[in-house]
């Protein structure tokens, strides 16, 4: 998806991108090949072909970090595809307060679609060891982590660095005019949940950790397991997510069109 998104350009919103596709100009390279492109000025053309051929030499490479800074995050999720393989799914939990008013975080959960690993406060829950478990992976994904789990660790954890593209499943659901928690959008898509979490939220979390800090290793094993659980449906959601977004775009409809300036 990402080599058909002019988007990424200044002053090219969805409409226009759009038009483009109906022209026939399907990809950066469609777009650069053409020698004029009715609506562009030849001065805006010759930027966007450099910004173009940039972007693609950058996509070679694999610099995730480089369209996290030119795209609006609401467009990260077109990169997924580009970066599924080096994805991660990110979950936190607290102890139910905000930072500034006694809240902290007591849980970090990652999953890559292979590895799992939780991060615990008062055992290794760092920025530095954060930082290190996120080094390496091109894309985040999270559901209302713009909103809440993203701000909570910066709040919470000062030198932690979120660079990479962020895929926000909660506002991508939303996009397509899917509404609901997480837990709601697992049931709509028939992902299911071990059976010793089923049913649990948030708040249980809360009071899993209060009897975690207890000493109980059950209680502790058990909201590890719940916030595995979310981790790991992160990553079957962004693919359903990201293809029913793909869709939305209207992209299909014109895949197999000629160029009209392919050759030109």
């Amino acid at each position: 998806m990402i080599r058909h998104t002019f988007s990424l350009l200044n002053g090219i919103g969805e409409k226009l991108e759009r038009h483009l596709w109906r022209r026939g100009i399907l990809a950066w390279d469609d777009f650069c090949n053409c020698k004029e492109i009715e609506g562009i000025s030849p001065e805006r053309k010759r930027v966007y072909d450099n910004q173009l051929m940039q972007s693609s030499m950058e996509l070679s490479i694999g610099n995730a970090e480089y369209f996290a800074k030119i795209m609006k995050r609401r467009e990260h999720w077109r990169l997924f595809n580009a970066f599924k393989n080096e994805a991660v799914g990110l979950d936190i939990e607290t102890n139910g307060f905000q930072p500034g008013q006694g809240g902290y975080v007591t849980v970090v959960g990652l999953y890559d679609g292979y590895d799992s690993k939780c991060l615990v406060r008062g055992e290794n829950l760092t920025a530095e060891n954060l930082n290190r478990a996120l080094s390496g992976y091109k894309c985040l994904i999270t559901f209302y982590g713009a909103a809440f789990d993203i701000p909570f660790l910066l709040r919470s954890f000062p030198g932690i660095r979120f660079d990479i593209p962020h895929f926000d499943l909660c506002f991508a659901a939303r996009k397509l005019g899917i509404n609901g928690g997480l837990k709601k959008l697992e049931t709509l898509f028939d992902i299911d949940r071990e059976d010793v979490v089923k049913g649990m939220n948030g708040y249980d979390a809360v009071k899993l950790w209060e009897q975690a800090k207890k000493g109980s290793l059950e209680a502790r094993e058990l909201l590890l397991t719940y916030n595995r659980e979310d981790t790991m449906h992160l990553l079957k959601l962004a693919g359903i997510l990201y293809r029913k977004l793909r869709n939305s775009t209207g992209i299909e409809e014109f895949i197999g069109v000629d160029s009209v300036c392919r050759h030109t």
